[in-house]
């Protein structure tokens, strides 16, 4: 058994190269199917992603599959590029690497949480269509409980890398909760976008889409549940929210510290927190000296993107530790995974035998309680089981080794098991 990956993503690969092997659904069933005729992949699982598309196998035999897993990745591209775009990995260093996938450690944005779903996505596809089985079965189950666990026990993910995302956080941190706040944002672009996402997402009850383009404000507030109001109307409006987060290409101010005095006025003094991302800056920074209003601009955002990034990286490191006994445990399971079929298959052959006498006994005993019964079926299989630790000891130790092939004919030779080893699909799924 050979357990290798061949890939290419944001680290070794610019976008333009990644784009080419850029799969859809529907494409990664159809690549997928195509490893039925490739007699060199036992198992596969192809995970695509907007940054990364890699190729994760089981090798038939002791041959390398890399020309086999090459062939692949130039069916989905129609060529393959220069060899440095890609990684190729083997064994133990396949199983560290996909837990790193997993939990985030290996992503564009360290930490974020949409790649333990799209791995989730990646092998119940492989598994419908039929293309995984015992090893990648357990390698990829492993990999989502491992990617949880480190988000669980670590706080890499906890912390805000995006613009837009802080922003949020920020506001949140100054009321507490957003759940039954009102906002409003100034702008209808990307950032705008992702900023009422999140909102919306914390919880805020009433969302306020003011842009020059009322047909763009329209197409963003019915995304949210929100309300179009001209660019013009901003004012009015900004007296009756808690919150103003503003990303535009205006020219000049949206509000300017004469408005914002007017409209604290009109609040009745009522808190008021502002974000302005726009460059140029959409809102007079002299706003902040104003008393009841709290004013972000990038500047502050980007520095608690910065320290977060730090946070993030500091918890990577606590997770480093999670992640390499993960792997330890992972690949002491494999190394006698390829002799689990003969040690089921002894074991089966002496529990057979067990049971044999114990019934012979039982036959010749017809008076005995059921509570003797019970204890000589318990002291049965414990003699069983210590006669067999030793021996199964021995077979763990062989596997993966030299001796292993010498070790199954012996065995199959000695309790009759003809076919063990050609039979380990079946025993092991």
């Amino acid at each position: 058994m050979q357990l290798a990956v061949l890939g290419l993503n944001h680290n070794t690969a610019p976008i333009e190269l990644r784009e080419r092997f850029a799969l859809d659904a529907k494409a990664v069933q159809a690549r997928l199917e195509e490893v039925y005729a490739m007699a060199d992949l036992d198992e596969a699982v192809l995970l695509a992603t907007c940054n990364r598309t890699e190729l994760y196998v089981v090798v038939a035999g002791k041959e390398s599959g890399l020309p086999a897993m090459e062939e692949m990745f130039r069916r989905i591209a129609g060529e393959l590029p220069s060899r440095e775009h890609f990684y190729y990995y083997k064994g133990e260093d396949v199983v560290r690497h996909l837990f790193r996938v997993a939990s985030g450690m290996d992503s564009l944005v360290l930490g974020e949480g949409q790649i333990l779903s799209q791995v989730k996505v990646a092998y119940l596809d492989a598994a419908r269509i039929g293309t995984t089985g015992p090893i990648l079965n357990i390698l990829f189950q492993r990999a989502l409980a491992i990617g949880k666990k480190i988000r669980t026990e670590t706080s890499i993910a906890d912390n805000p890398v995006s613009v837009s995302y802080a922003a949020v956080k920020l506001v949140q941190q100054n009321f507490g909760t957003l759940t039954d706040r009102r906002a409003l944002i100034l702008g209808a672009g990307t950032m705008s976008e992702l900023m009422a996402k999140h909102l919306i997402g914390h919880g805020v009850k009433t969302l306020i889409i003011a842009n020059r383009s009322l047909a763009k404000a329209e197409l963003l507030a019915e995304r949210y549940h929100g309300r179009a109001v001209p660019l013009e109307e901003r004012l009015r409006w900004a007296a009756r929210v808690d919150v103003i987060l503003t990303s535009t290409g205006a020219d000049s101010f949206l509000l300017d510290a004469g408005q914002a005095a007017e409209l604290m006025h009109k609040r009745r003094q009522r808190p008021l927190v502002l974000i302005d991302i726009a460059v140029p800056r959409d809102i007079d920074p002299r706003v902040a000296d104003i008393e009841g209003i709290e004013l972000y601009n990038l500047d502050d955002l980007t520095q608690v993107v910065d320290e977060n990034k730090k946070m993030r990286a500091q918890e990577a490191e606590l997770a480093y530790p999670i992640l390499e006994e993960a792997v330890r445990e992972l690949m002491e399971k494999y190394e006698y995974f390829s002799m689990r079929p003969m040690m089921v298959a002894i074991t089966d052959r002496f529990d057979i035998i067990r049971k044999r006498i114990v019934k012979r006994a039982f036959a010749k005993l017809p008076a005995m309680e059921e509570r003797e019964r019970r204890v000589i079926e318990n002291m049965s299989k414990i003699m069983m089981r210590k006669l067999l630790r030793d021996p199964m000891i021995r077979f763990r130790m062989a596997a993966g080794t030299e001796d292993e092939e010498l070790y199954c004919r012996l065995l199959e030779d000695i309790y009759r098991l003809p076919g063990t080893k050609e039979n380990e699909d079946e025993r092991t799924n």
